[in-house]
């Protein structure tokens, strides 16, 4: 069904009708009930505090067993922020403290694995990407170098790429 149609469709029923459709929805699917949940108490720094203790628990987990690391913990997280349209601000400290958690991780216990800088250099220009798009680099700029020099001081192969990102986000202006 197209946007038109729907809205078509929309105007066509009574107020009660209408009514009764989203309270099906709100209760037949769970994003329609986080949507809500969202828009009407918002809580974002409570979102945000959870989600960061979620990404440092695959990490550093707080009952002594071992970490998984699982990258796609935080991606999840991120993704869902964004679906929610949370402020960008909050978005790009999300994005940036997983990053760095992944960084503190790595010095302690470096990872073997080529995908995990990948994948953490994908997250670094997927952050720099929204960064710029926001307009919150001045916010963010201290901390996003300090990942490079990070990045720089454990070696990573892929360090290159890290600051060619970076140089781009400061020619943008």
């Amino acid at each position: 069904m197209s946007k038109r149609a729907l809205v078509k469709y929309l105007q066509s029923l009574k107020k009660d009708e209408l009514e009764t459709q989203v309270l099906e929805l709100y209760a037949k699917f769970k994003p329609v009930r986080t949507y809500y949940n969202f828009v009407f108490n918002p809580k974002e720094e409570k979102l945000l505090e959870e989600a960061k203790f979620k990404i440092s628990k695959e990490y550093f987990p707080v009952n002594g067993r071992k970490p998984k690391a699982r990258r796609s913990v935080a991606q999840k997280a991120i993704r869902h922020f964004q679906d929610l349209e949370l402020d960008p601000l909050l978005l790009a400290e999300l994005m940036i403290f997983n990053i760095e958690t992944a960084l503190r991780f790595n010095a302690q216990k470096q990872i073997k694995q080529e995908p995990f800088y990948k994948s953490i250099f994908n997250s670094f220009t997927e952050a720099v990407n929204f960064v710029q798009l926001s307009g919150v680099k001045s916010s963010f700029w201290k901390r996003l170098n300090d990942i490079l020099d990070e990045v720089e001081e454990q070696g990573w192969f892929n360090a290159e790429g890290f600051e060619r990102e970076l140089g781009r986000l400061a020619s943008e202006g």
